[in-house]
């Protein structure tokens, strides 16, 4: 601390001190011989002033602190420890920059910052240049809509397997996200496959539209191996007009369990066929097919799968009997019953087999 006792007289008192203007002053010019002279110095110089800094910086105030954070966010040879302290802080004007932007944070403090802290410290650090499959798998677990649709569209984000499915699953319910992850360049085959039958005719058009020529052939080819996604639904109901419908929910980031009730309380049917099956990635024609039959068994298993409440449920049950017609309150009973038993993973099963025929 020599060199700069001898610029700042006293360092030693304002470090232990708690003079808050005298700490500020010292920060500020510490700060600023360091961002000078920060090309030209060695590891060892660096570590000095890390030290210094540490000690004063976090006491100063809001101002200053966000301040350093943005102008040592960019460089290669930023003090480590006190670019670490600042990334920590739950004031965004702060931790931003350098989550955003800073080299010398490393992988485990990245990882723990995205399980501790809040929604803008994710979304801050979905637009890093890269992203680990491991910061990748904790972002898309916790982020908000806006921070998943952020990191899908960042070209320099990677995915793990487990990852990639867990976005595929959160895109059923989110049309933008849909369009993000279908131009990945790396997304797999089996997940294009799964994207794209867990997305309405309209959304599949978009993508097709907005892919690159040379990305074409493969939505294509993923659009001919699920069988017809593009072919309009086939039986004695036109869904079209619900289709549309549900693409200006996707649109609006509003197509969700609340608009499904609505639907269905309002009877509904088309929309509500649309709304299940753009959240559950099985297509319209089967859910018709399925739902319209004798018994309410597929209304209880799609609604597991996408997590629905019994009242939902509810509503699709009075939906598929009709306006006109009243259950009884032990059918009722006994629908909420087996509701309540019926394991997710037994219910994934036979979803995952209706995807499988509708696909042969």
């Amino acid at each position: 601390m020599a060199f700069a006792t001898s610029l700042i007289p006293g360092l030693d008192e304002i470090v232990r001190g708690d003079d808050p203007n005298r700490r500020a002053d010292a920060a500020r010019r510490i700060a600023e011989m360091f961002l000078e002279g920060a090309a030209g110095f060695r590891p060892e110089h660096v570590d000095i002033f890390d030290g210094i800094l540490t000690g004063l910086v976090p006491r100063t105030g809001l101002a200053i602190r966000a301040d350093i954070a943005e102008r040592l966010a960019c460089l290669a040879n930023a003090p480590r420890n006190l670019v670490g302290q600042l990334a920590r802080e739950d004031e965004i004007a702060i931790a931003g920059p350098l989550l955003r932007h800073s080299p010398v944070i490393g992988e485990n403090l990245l990882v723990e910052i995205a399980r501790e802290k809040g929604q803008q410290h994710l979304l801050a650090m979905a637009e890093r240049p890269t992203l680990s499959t491991g910061l990748t798998d904790v972002i898309v677990r916790r982020g908000d809509r806006e921070v998943v649709r952020r990191t899908a569209g960042n070209a320099g984000a990677a995915f793990s397997s487990s990852g990639y499915s867990a976005l595929v699953r959160r895109a059923g319910q989110d049309g933008v996200l849909t369009l993000a992850i279908g131009q990945r360049e790396d997304i797999s085959d089996d997940n294009l496959k799964e994207l794209l039958a867990g997305s309405i005719d309209a959304i599949r058009r978009r993508l097709l539209e907005a892919a690159k020529p040379a990305r074409q052939a493969r939505i294509r080819q993923a659009m001919s191996d699920i069988s017809g996604m593009m072919a309009p639904v086939e039986g004695r109901r036109n869904f079209e007009a619900a289709q549309l419908a549900v693409l200006s929910l996707h649109a609006a980031g509003k197509l969700n369990e609340s608009a499904l009730l609505e639907f269905a309380k309002a009877h509904k049917y088309e929309e509500s066929i649309a709304t299940l099956s753009a959240m559950s990635g099985v297509k319209i024609a089967t859910l018709d097919r399925l739902i319209s039959g004798d018994r309410y068994d597929p209304i209880l298993i799609v609604s597991k799968v996408i997590g629905l409440e019994w009242a939902t449920v509810r509503a699709l049950i009075l939906l598929r009997i009709g306006p006109n017609r009243v259950p009884s309150q032990a059918d009722i009973e006994g629908a909420r019953v087996n509701f309540a038993r019926l394991m997710p993973s037994t219910a994934e099963r036979v979803v995952t087999f209706w995807k499988t025929r509708q696909a042969a």
